[in-house]
């Protein structure tokens, strides 16, 4: 299943367009800074010298990045310990879905997850059982005016957007009264 899956998600990575994000068509925009696209170089460099294989993307245009994706991924590359932050896809090995959860979870960082299926109990489960402030199920477009924006653990506190956003700039007064 692993390298079928690699195969299509590959397939379908690879018809992604990178470019202006205001121009009609663009699915990847810039990443924000020259940094941000040292920082990627860097974790993919780290796969590969660590076994991953890149199947698709990794090269850098200025603040573009063409979106890659890594077969062989393991815990002990960078990519499994650190948040990316640009159209990287590590695609990592697991036998039973305790043990995806436990892989995924198995970071200091926890803003957002992604996974795909049709079983709505496993899909549920799974979803619950994520350390991350964010799940998407079926989709890679996570984020909407509607959705509170915000991780767990390492990621941040908080959330932004939404009317759960508001919170974090008003005060929280509580009053009882008895016996009046």
């Amino acid at each position: 299943m692993y390298d079928e899956f690699a195969a299509k998600l590959t397939a379908e990575v690879e018809k992604l367009k990178v470019g202006n994000g205001m121009d009609e068509g663009t699915d990847i925009g810039p990443l924000i800074d020259e940094a941000a696209v040292s920082h990627v170089e860097r974790l993919l460099d780290d796969a590969r010298a660590k076994g991953g294989k890149i199947l698709c993307g990794g090269f850098s245009d200025g603040l573009f990045i063409s979106p890659a994706v890594i077969a062989g991924a393991t815990r002990e590359m960078a990519v499994a310990e650190e948040e990316i932050f640009g159209p990287v896809a590590p695609l990592f090995r697991f036998e039973s879905e305790e043990e995806a959860v436990r892989l995924a979870n198995d970071t200091e960082y926890g803003l957002a997850s992604y996974l795909y299926g049709r079983d709505i109990g496993r899909i549920t489960r799974v979803s619950e059982a994520l350390e991350y402030g964010m799940v998407a199920v079926n989709t890679g477009m996570l984020s909407n005016a509607a959705a509170p924006f915000g991780g767990v653990k390492q990621s941040g506190m908080g959330r932004e957007g939404s009317r759960y956003g508001m919170d974090e700039y008003l005060e929280m007064k509580y009053i009882v009264t008895a016996g009046i």
